[in-house]
């Protein structure tokens, strides 16, 4: 029951691991979105709030009525004035098509990278507001839809029509145009689940860990115990996994293209959980891994015939060794008679390693496992010389 129940808390520690690591930590929550500032589809999506924002029609319709008021009470022909004001369309035209134009400068250029970090930065604890349920900062909450404020690049753009000529410009008021970041109608379920996760804290990891120990420990056959520890923590990480998939066809669903374009919705998506991605599958092929490593050390055939392979390859080695004058001496003799404990020691470095290490990933398993063959071949090795050498010396003596 201690192993099952560990088990089915692999997916909350997981989880809890991801918001403590990622969601709360200012550094790497920045590192994870600043990618998203040079994506195509969300720079895309980027222009065009921008443009909508900076909405320059009214006051180029205002202008064109000046213009015409003023040529019809100094006398003009009525038609010229009124061909100036039909002039409001292609006026409003090219002055979209200038602030496109200003807005893809500046959304496609290091300065809205800079915005971009910059304003994620300062946004890391509105984003923590929104998912623990306050409202405040450039992050906010609205209804079902978590949205980010774009008013700095509306205020570079701003600038940048002035400079470029167009005074009118000025009078763009401050803009809190937003950018739709999530949207759900299962907004609240999420933030209560947020909650819940924060509430854990890192703990829910080593209640876990202690959980799942503690039946292996108490278990009869304990190797076999782990064996299913192993297996059953690998199962419920898989179902995380597919979690995320059924979870990311979920929301691209569910966001209106009118909101953010499919594009823009699957790389947010893809870009927020990556780290989450990583930690699951980290954790899934630790648990083959061990899973693999308790089967060989059971008394089936085929472990039997991996052990007795490498057992005599020590041997050869040994062997050969001794023929060209290479001995251990206490060395070998000592590590054939402690094996079995530095056996232990050899297994507990790694997993004090990983436990103790900073957000582990696959690589980090497929180092420590090769470390560790390295380190039980060292000891096959020393103690296939120390035998080999008490051999010889009973042939000696005799």
């Amino acid at each position: 029951m201690l192993i099952l129940l560990a088990c089915l808390l692999v997916p909350a520690s997981v989880l809890t691991v991801w918001v403590h690591d990622n969601v709360l930590d200012t550094n790497r929550f920045v590192a994870t979105v600043a990618p998203l500032a040079t994506d195509p589809a969300i720079q895309d999506t980027a222009v065009q709030r921008v443009g909508e924002a900076v909405d320059m029609r009214r006051n180029s319709q205002e202008f064109t009525e000046d213009v015409a008021d003023w040529m019809r009470a100094q006398g003009l022909p009525p038609k010229a004035a009124d061909t100036v004001e039909g002039l409001a369309p292609q006026l409003d035209s090219a002055l979209d098509r200038a602030v496109r134009k200003v807005a893809a400068h500046i959304v496609h250029s290091e300065q809205f990278a800079a915005v971009w970090t910059g304003a994620n930065r300062a946004a890391h604890t509105a984003v923590v507001d929104a998912l623990t349920g306050k409202r405040h900062g450039p992050v906010g909450v609205e209804g079902d839809t978590v949205v980010l404020n774009v008013g700095p690049a509306v205020d570079r753009v701003r600038h940048q029509l002035m400079s470029a000529g167009f005074p009118s410009a000025a009078g763009i008021p401050d803009i809190n145009q937003k950018l739709i970041l999530f949207h759900s109608d299962q907004l609240d379920t999420i933030r209560r689940s947020a909650r819940l996760l924060d509430l854990a804290g890192n703990w829910l990891p080593l209640l876990t860990f202690t959980l799942g120990g503690t039946g292996v420990l108490l278990a009869h056959r304990r190797r076999r115990a782990l064996a299913r520890a192993a297996l059953g923590a690998a199962a419920a990480s898989l179902l995380l996994v597919l979690a995320l998939v059924v979870g990311r066809r979920y929301y691209l669903d569910h966001v209106p293209p009118s909101v953010l374009s499919r594009a823009a919705a699957s790389a947010i998506f893809d870009t927020v959980v990556h780290f989450l991605r990583v930690t699951v599958v980290t954790v899934l092929v630790l648990c083959l891994v061990v899973a693999l490593g308790a089967y060989l050390a059971g008394p089936g055939r085929l472990p039997r015939a991996v052990r007795g392979t490498a057992e005599h390859a020590a041997d050869t080695a040994a062997r050969w060794g001794a023929a060209h004058g290479m001995r251990t001496g206490r060395a070998g003799t000592w590590t054939a008679d402690h094996r079995r404990g530095l056996t232990i020691g050899a297994l507990l470095v790694p997993v004090g390693v990983f436990a103790l290490g900073n957000h582990p990933t696959v690589l980090t398993v497929v180092f420590l496992v090769l470390i560790l063959l390295a380190a039980l071949a060292v000891i096959a090795l020393l103690a296939a010389t120390g035998r080999t050498g008490g051999a010889g010396r009973g042939r000696l003596k005799g």
